[in-house]
């Protein structure tokens, strides 16, 4: 019996060297066998990680992206050859501070979609961590993570009898008790929210009688109640038509500035990407180039990743020309 489980302890001992010895070869971390360990640095409280991305002086980058990113859903998986898939972003930092409204944009497939879904803590990784002012992602209870990104997705949301104040009251989930009962000071922020959203006349219409530009502005007010410091949105131009979509990126930059939030949002509308946004990101597999917008224009990387022979852009005028 006392060999059984002298056994048994070794056993363990052996696993738990094979993990830690994948855990270090699937990290992305250098493999330095002499190098001595350096103490972690202390991770900072949720109250701390909100203040530090809603800081509107801060140059820095807020955000770390040491990670494998894939191309596919992690509903898909179990589904795919792992030959198959594509790495997106290998390292990157992005997202600065508060008071920012920042465009991402990149060639269909480079994973827009999988980057802004990952930072929402939605989709992980194959390998590697995301670190929101050194908080690691996939360490990070899911109620905390509400109380700092929220999330707008690209999907029509037209549900029936449902008034849009109650959509937005949704946002307020991370704060309310385990029956979503909202209280006076919830209902206040609601309201507020709505109201900055310029959907204030229309808490009690019903999402399925709203249009397009109506409903993503209902969207961007939930996200508003939720009162997080940073705001994500995928294509949140997608379905609408020229005008709505400057009016809507227009109250995106407004509540920027005005609420002191860091708004990232991707898109493939370069002019006003180039035209409204403080900042521009773009994905450059496996790297994420993230600039002021003036500088993103200057560096050469627009021209290089849209050239494909039939179309150019004019960094002088800020257009793309055809090629005759």
């Amino acid at each position: 019996m006392a060999q059984t489980i002298e056994d048994l302890r070794s056993a363990a001992a052996a696993i738990s060297d094979a993990a830690d010895w994948l855990t270090k070869m699937f990290s992305g971390e250098p493999q330095a066998e002499d190098a001595p360990a350096s103490p972690p640095e202390p991770e900072l409280t949720l109250e701390q990680v909100r203040a530090v991305l809603a800081d509107k002086s801060r140059q820095g980058h807020t955000a770390e992206i040491r990670a494998l990113l894939q191309k596919y859903g992690a509903s898909k998986l179990s589904q795919i050859d792992p030959a198959h898939y594509k790495a997106l972003l290998a390292e990157a930092e992005a997202m600065p501070g508060g008071g920012r409204l920042v465009a991402l944009l990149g060639r269909n497939g480079t994973g827009k979609s999988t980057l802004l879904r990952a930072v929402a803590g939605l989709e992980a990784p194959l390998s590697g961590g995301i670190r929101l002012c050194g908080r690691l992602l996939s360490a990070t209870p899911a109620h905390e993570l509400a109380q700092v990104v929220s999330f707008v997705t690209t999907e029509k949301v037209r549900i029936a009898n449902l008034a849009s104040r109650d959509v937005v009251g949704l946002g307020r989930a991370p704060y309310t008790d385990w029956l979503g009962r909202l209280r006076p000071g919830d209902r206040a922020v609601v309201d507020r929210a709505l109201s900055l959203g310029g959907m204030g006349g229309f808490a009690d219409k019903p999402m399925d009688r709203l249009s397009d530009g109506e409903a993503q502005r209902v969207m961007i007010a939930r996200a508003l109640a939720q009162d997080t410091p940073v705001i994500l949105l995928d294509e949140p131009t997608a379905f609408l038509d020229m005008p709505n979509r400057y009016e809507l990126c227009t109250l995106l930059r407004r509540l920027a500035h005005d609420e002191g939030k860091c708004i990232f949002f991707s898109t493939h509308e370069l002019d006003i990407a180039l035209t409204l946004c403080d900042a521009v990101a773009l994905i450059d597999p496996p790297r994420l180039h993230l600039l002021p917008t003036d500088e993103m224009i200057r560096s050469g990387h627009i021209e290089r990743l849209f050239d494909n022979g039939t179309v150019a852009f004019d960094a002088s005028t800020r257009t793309v020309t055809v090629r005759r």
